[in-house]
């Protein structure tokens, strides 16, 4: 049998825990820029894996 050298629930898990930890001492107002501030990180992250998406598929052509 294969041991098992991931476990995708536990990591899950432990960034659930460690978002909690981060936000459990903020106010309502400081969550929502908490959320704010990844969204936008996560769209600015989105915005440039696609242009390297489209600059491969044009090295290609």
């Amino acid at each position: 049998m294969k041991s098992k050298n991931f476990d995708c629930v536990e990591m899950k898990r432990k960034g659930a825990e460690a978002v909690q930890s981060s936000i459990s001492k903020l106010s309502r107002e400081e969550e929502i820029l908490f959320w704010q501030k990844g969204t936008a990180e996560l769209e600015i992250l989105k915005k440039t894996a696609e242009q390297r998406v489209l600059s491969i598929k044009d090295a290609d052509k």
